[in-house]
């Protein structure tokens, strides 16, 4: 299938699906280039006051969007003179998202996917859930990389990575989303990039955990290195390219997420360090903490790979059976001596 650039002499229209930071902050970058956007959001409450102050209430709500960025509450309206759609509805979501997409979306219209992680009913990649509600796996792409919404909002340089399984689909959306400030690279590792962007979200609880119990820079470090080496292993042994780990979507997205007071994943971690909860924090947060689940979707996918995840393994535990921080850090600095690449 070809995917068709919208013409040189027209406007693109573009539909974000999924008005949280992360969508926000891409309505924002594509509204700055003269993209019409909608960004749709199924709270019409927030879809009102956006559409009366050009801001969103509730997430970088201290950002005033162009004027060709409006919102919607009505999903058909919102892609229904699209030429391109863009999802990042949490990834727990996607697979309620994608069938309501089934009928709503034209077998030509390139859809990119932002979230990140894996779809928990069925622990496939989120492009093949889309592909089976959709067809045209052709059409379709992901982006990750270290790209926090915070940042690319305010125009502060950053870059990025797309992935498609098609060539044009990766170059489409390539030059759709590329600006002065974001540049965007391309890549047909769909599985690596996906998987990157899923599990270093896992090591940053960990280094937030880290940190909140007081441990240095010298045990970040560690817990960043060692979680790079566990996203490789499970990379490579899901098919991808181990290549895309030392990448904008791996190593680049990694450094970010672990370290940057921007990253609810870590800041997550600080809380859960401090006596905090999962419903606690994204009751205050109104955030979904994509590592947490991605504990549980990752660790899965380990064990039908047969590999080795002891950090994922510990954070999951800690996360989802309450076993004691100090006892799970216990266990990984006490692991059985080995060579550090096998």
């Amino acid at each position: 299938m070809d995917i068709d650039t919208p013409k040189a002499t027209a406007t693109p229209r573009v539909a974000v699906i999924g008005a949280g930071s992360w969508g926000s902050a891409i309505a924002w970058l594509l509204g700055s280039k003269g993209t019409a956007v909608t960004l749709w959001s199924r709270d019409q409450a927030l879809v009102d006051y956006f559409n009366s102050e050009q801001q969103n209430p509730r997430y970088l709500s201290d950002i005033v969007f162009p004027a060709n960025v409006q919102a919607s509450a009505d999903l058909q309206q919102s892609l229904s003179s699209a030429d391109a759609a863009v999802l990042v509805t949490p990834s727990m979501a996607l697979a309620e998202m994608a069938e309501r997409l089934r009928d709503l979306v034209s077998p030509e219209l390139p859809l990119i996917i932002l979230s990140k992680g894996l779809d928990p009913s069925s622990l496939s990649y989120l492009d093949e859930t889309l592909a089976r509600a959709v067809g045209h796996p052709e059409r379709i792409a992901v982006l990750s990389g270290p790209n926090h919404a915070e940042e690319v909002c305010k125009a502060i340089p950053a870059a990025t990575v797309v992935a498609s399984k098609n060539a044009t689909c990766a170059q489409f959306f390539q030059e759709l989303l590329a600006t002065p400030t974001f540049r965007v690279y391309n890549s047909d590792d769909t599985i690596g990039v996906q998987l990157c962007g899923a599990t270093k979200n896992v090591i940053a609880i960990a280094c937030g955990l880290a940190s909140g119990l007081g441990l240095g820079d010298n045990t970040q470090a560690m817990l960043m290195t060692r979680g790079l080496a566990e996203i490789a292993r499970l990379v490579k042994a899901a098919g991808g390219q181990s290549i895309t780990c030392m990448g904008l979507a791996g190593m680049g997205d990694l450094i970010a997420t672990c370290t940057s007071t921007h990253s609810r994943n870590r800041s997550f971690g600080l809380e859960l360090a401090g006596g905090g909860s999962l419903k606690s924090y994204q009751d205050r947060t109104h955030m979904v903490v994509e590592g947490a689940l991605a504990a549980q979707t990752v660790s899965a996918l380990a064990a039908k790979y047969q590999v080795e995840l002891p950090i994922c393994e510990q954070v999951r535990s800690i996360v989802w059976e309450d076993q004691p921080i100090d006892q799970a850090f216990h266990s990984l600095i006490n692991r059985d001596f080995k060579p550090e690449f096998y």
